[in-house]
């Protein structure tokens, strides 16, 4: 099957930069990426390319290299479809706010609504693909929306999850570790994989493609992501423990990651994970167990987020004890708000949490983060208020409460503590002689990330995630 024209529909993290990249490795393929969003696809046409949606390093040059060749965003999700032989669907999938696996299961409200559209503007057979992460057997639902299409198209449905990390998602899919494709064992579903393997070929080297059936395929997104968060979650449990003992975490982790069986991969300790995807989709997984009556197995995973939930706790505590025991109407600096760096994604960041316990205590924050505005910070605080029931009075308080910066020095001026919560190099080589000496005494630095070093003047002054 020869692919020339292809859609995603979802201009997200996900969607913007993984088309992006399969546009500029197949110029001979013209894709479309489309979304609802007016102001999103207008972001991601914007002549200056500092303005896209997304703040990802190397995917402005991307952009600007096939936007306009072969690479197009629109709001004209019918045409896109229509056109298209391949068809991606990239969008959101949150965690349930209601009903039967509230607070576990996904959401797949937006999942279903594409697959309907899809099966109601088609004309022509269509390979549909999940590139969302979704639970197992989420394919069979979108092949039953599919069959509904009463003008004779028939379709494929692939699962193609993505492996992306935020802040190295373009070298990611540059140099993937693998490309996992999923799909039926029959003789059309052999043909739809084989043309999705043609378009990765293009620049993945074949042996890092790996074929399997779809339920597998959609399995082991979860259980990777669900890996990894455990290993982060692991090594934050031990970091409780060397605080009260006097071991120091980074030694300790140094030892475990040299075990060539372990390796020294997401050993970090830190205030906790955040992000799009660690949290869903482990919360996910206890949800599938819990389907299938498998009680122990969904207790195992559901301590990863008890954990990752107690370290944020932990460190927003610390802060408080640390400042005899009361922040009330005391100028606390946030150094960080996006989950990780490199990125502006908000999701799930382990600043929300910590500044919202900060502020249920009466403290006054003040924020800098490089790439994460007001606006986007007072929507976190508001929508964060707004889910733990939050009136509008309270929520309104809390915002007063939250100063934004745009300059790191002025955010510290003053400050009684200063909380690191997002590892950006920059706060790395910040002056932190003058930045101590302009704050109040005693002065106290909460390293969230471990990232600044501990020389002898600052020893008594910073204080990291176990050490």
């Amino acid at each position: 099957m020869n692919v020339t024209k292809i859609c995603c529909i979802g201009a997200g993290y996900v969607g913007g930069p993984t088309m992006a990249v399969i546009a500029l490795k197949c110029p001979h393929i013209t894709v479309t990426v489309v979304d609802i969003n007016k102001q999103r696809i207008d972001k991601w046409n914007h002549a200056d390319l500092d303005q896209l949606p997304i703040y990802e390093p190397g995917l402005k040059e991307v952009v600007a290299k096939a936007r306009g060749r072969n690479l197009f965003f629109s709001t004209n999700v019918e045409k896109a479809i229509e056109e298209s032989q391949m068809i991606f669907v990239a969008v959101n999938t949150p965690t349930k706010t209601y009903g039967e696996g509230k607070g576990f299961a996904s959401d797949l409200t937006f999942v279903e609504k594409c697959a309907r559209q899809i099966a109601e503007v088609a004309t022509s057979n269509k390979i549909v693909i999940e590139k969302s992460t979704l639970p197992v057997r989420t394919a069979e639902k979108i092949k039953e929306v599919l069959s509904s299409n009463t003008k004779g198209v028939k379709f494929e449905v692939l699962s193609n999850p993505e492996f992306l990390a935020e802040g190295t998602a373009i070298q990611d899919l540059f140099k993937s570790d693998r490309v996992l494709i999923g799909g039926d064992e029959t003789e059309s579903g052999k043909v739809a994989v084989a043309a999705l393997v043609s378009i990765y070929s293009n620049w993945i080297p074949k042996e890092k493609i790996l074929t399997t059936n779809v339920w597998s395929s959609e399995l082991s997104k979860l259980a990777s992501n669900a890996m990894l968060a455990q290993r982060i979650s692991s090594i934050n449990s031990l970091s409780a423990l060397c605080e009260e003992t006097g071991a120091n975490i980074e030694e300790v982790s140094k030892v475990i990651g040299m075990d060539s069986r372990i390796g020294p991969k997401f050993l970090k300790a830190s205030v906790g994970f955040g992000g799009s995807c660690f949290q869903k989709d482990i919360l996910n997984l206890v949800y599938l167990c819990k389907y299938y009556g498998l009680e122990e197995v969904s207790d195992y995973w559901f301590q990863v987020v008890k954990i990752n939930d107690y370290q944020k706790n932990r460190f927003a505590k610390k802060i408080i004890q640390g400042l005899n025991g009361t922040v009330n109407q005391k100028k606390i600096t946030l150094l960080g708000w996006a989950f990780k760096k490199d990125t502006n994604d908000t999701r799930e960041s382990a600043a929300i949490y910590v500044a919202n316990q900060l502020l249920e205590e009466g403290a006054e924050l003040h924020i800098y983060d490089p790439m994460v505005n007001e606006e986007k910070i007072h929507q976190d605080i508001t929508l964060l208020g707004e889910s733990k029931n939050n009136s509008i009075t309270e929520i309104q308080n809390k915002l007063k409460r939250c100063i934004v910066h745009k300059d790191h020095m002025e955010a510290t001026h003053e400050s009684y503590a200063i909380a690191i919560l997002t590892e950006w190099d920059e706060f790395i080589n910040y002056p932190w002689d003058l930045i101590i000496s302009r704050m109040m005494r005693p002065s106290k630095i909460y390293d969230g990330r471990n990232i600044i070093k501990k020389d002898n003047h600052l020893a008594n002054i910073v204080e990291g995630i176990g050490n």
